[in-house]
């Protein structure tokens, strides 16, 4: 079953952030988003569009997608002709709730480097129509948002660098706690900006002790709405181009998942959705180990079943317990 759009709208870039501008309220982030436009007005325009949550197939496709693993971030580099590249947003239930303030998770990270998100953000409050609102889960269902043809006005390097002045990085609340100074020299503005295409979805939140079954098909749920509005859209924008969705380690930082079952649980998605190719970044190698166990996981119990009722079953059985939050 393919998923259903809900609501969709386009903005002219330049007249959305005139109109209504991100409210960087912390002065690292002021400072940073002046940085970024001062190399002029945006241009294009952006594509906004919110999903509803179809249900499971019974069966997996024959095919499954290629996935490369990669110990890095989101570059949002350009892929070749005929392939259509998008981006995980590691949502909040409300559409980039905390883009304005101190904090810099992956979710805030992504605004400020795409500053009209925040300027989507403020236009989607104001409207009316219910099929728009900036949520990403709804009656306790996953509704998916995408956006796309957004300008990506600067790189911010959030790793570890003692040279940048970064010894503990300025991920999460570190970024917080750095110098204006420090900030400014992890800073590179791009000049023409980039365009990316983005997935907003929001993880199952944390639970503790064993994951049940229900959790489980929760979490293949959530993943799945995503990835089918993702090859729905696509279909509309290059009917004959390939998919390609850059992921990582979803749901297991502030939410506190298991990095092996989330992992597995967007790959079997992908597949659900028709993905042609993932590509998993980890940030760091010490990243890298869970999401090629998973992958090995997910390639043992695909060469047994494809009956999506007993992988349900079969990943229970594995008996993934909960995490703890990472704080950020």
């Amino acid at each position: 079953m393919t998923s259903t759009c809900l609501g969709r709208t386009r903005f002219d870039a330049a007249s959305l952030m005139r109109e209504h501008p991100p409210r960087f309220k912390f002065a690292h982030k002021r400072l940073v988003y002046e940085r970024a436009m001062a190399t002029g007005e945006p241009r294009g325009s952006i594509a906004y569009s919110r999903w509803d949550e179809p249900p499971l197939p019974t069966l997996l496709s024959d095919v499954a997608p290629r996935v490369d693993l990669r110990d890095d971030v989101f570059a949002y580099e350009p892929e070749a002709d005929g392939v259509v590249p998008w981006y995980l947003n590691f949502a909040h239930t409300i559409l980039f709730v905390a883009y304005g303030g101190p904090l810099l998770a992956q979710d805030e990270l992504q605004v400020l480097e795409h500053p009209a998100l925040g300027s989507v953000r403020e236009a989607l409050v104001l409207n009316t129509d219910a099929g728009l609102r900036p949520v990403t889960r709804e009656d306790g269902h996953a509704t998916p948002v995408l956006i796309t043809g957004v300008e990506r006005r600067c790189a911010l390097a959030t790793d570890v660098d003692l040279a940048a002045g970064r010894p503990l990085g300025l991920y999460g609340n570190r970024f917080a706690r750095a110098s204006a100074d420090t900030v400014l020299r992890s800073l590179r503005v791009l000049d023409p900006p980039t365009r990316s295409n983005l997935v907003a979805l929001e993880a199952p939140p944390g639970g503790a002790g064993r994951y049940t079954r229900d959790d489980i098909a929760r979490a293949l749920l959530t993943a799945h709405a995503g990835f089918a509005a993702v090859r729905e859209e696509s279909r509309t924008m290059a009917p004959d181009a390939a998919v390609v969705l850059h992921t990582g380690h979803w749901g297991t930082g502030a939410y506190g998942g298991d990095r092996v079952l989330m992992a597995m649980v967007q790959l079997l998605a992908a597949r659900m959705a028709g993905i042609e190719r993932v590509v998993f970044h980890t940030v760091s190698a010490e990243g890298v180990a869970p999401a090629r166990e998973a992958i090995e996981r997910v390639d043992d119990l695909t060469s047994r079943t494809r009956d999506v009722p007993r992988i349900v079953d079969a990943l229970d059985a594995m008996g993934f317990v909960w995490g703890s939050s990472d704080g950020n």
